[in-house]
């Protein structure tokens, strides 16, 4: 069991999306993606000038490639619907849908240029290969804790951090452990006024 850091440059609620009931990461951070297992946890912290609080933690229940991460009807709702006001139905993360020829067609999303696909966040997405999904989750946004002394070993920079030994982890699920699940504030970048992100998700 690994414990994995790294900086959500842009938290919208897209990447992570912890929303309908569990937190996904199915874009960005191509290189966590496809070497985490089931039963890792992965941290998320805002950057430097925001304090390195973190943005969320949740731990790897199931992987799934692209292709069932779209087709699996529990995750149906985190696809983007542009045709509905909330912003929750607009930040969703599940962005590729297959084609015949086994390719996929970029959504349009968070990540694609309007209408248009993004060729450079796409091929970044894809090759993550996986998609991480966890309903053992704390989301705090805009709120997030600050790491106590014991802790700043997580503070990452432009990669992600790996290599921890177990009495920082250990330390970690304690820290953590005292905080309630589910989603606790709106995104940091969320707009004002949109009050969907706590609503209850089923």
């Amino acid at each position: 069991m690994k414990l994995y850091s790294y900086i959500v440059t842009h938290d919208t609620g897209f990447s992570p999306n912890p929303f309908w009931g569990s937190c996904t990461l199915a874009n960005c951070k191509p290189g966590i993606r496809r070497t985490a297992e089931v039963g890792d946890w992965i941290v998320g912290l805002s950057r430097k000038v925001r304090g390195n609080r973190i943005v969320f933690a949740m731990n790897v229940e199931e992987i799934l490639d692209y292709k069932h991460y779209y087709h699996d009807k529990r995750f149906a709702k985190k696809i983007p619907d542009f045709t509905k006001e909330k912003v929750i139905c607009k930040s969703g993360d599940n962005i590729y849908k297959p084609l015949p020829n086994g390719e996929f067609k970029q959504l349009r999303s968070m990540h694609s240029i309007g209408e248009q696909e993004n060729p450079m966040t796409k091929t970044h997405d894809l090759g993550g290969l996986n998609v991480l999904v966890g309903k053992k989750f704390r989301y705090f946004g805009a709120s997030g804790p600050k790491l106590p002394p014991r802790l700043e070993c997580l503070k990452a920079g432009r990669a992600h951090k790996n290599r921890f030994s177990r009495e920082t982890i250990t330390e970690f699920f304690q820290f953590i452990s005292s905080y309630p699940q589910g989603v606790t504030a709106h995104p940091t970048n969320w707009p004002a006024g949109d009050s969907s992100w706590h609503q209850v998700h089923e």
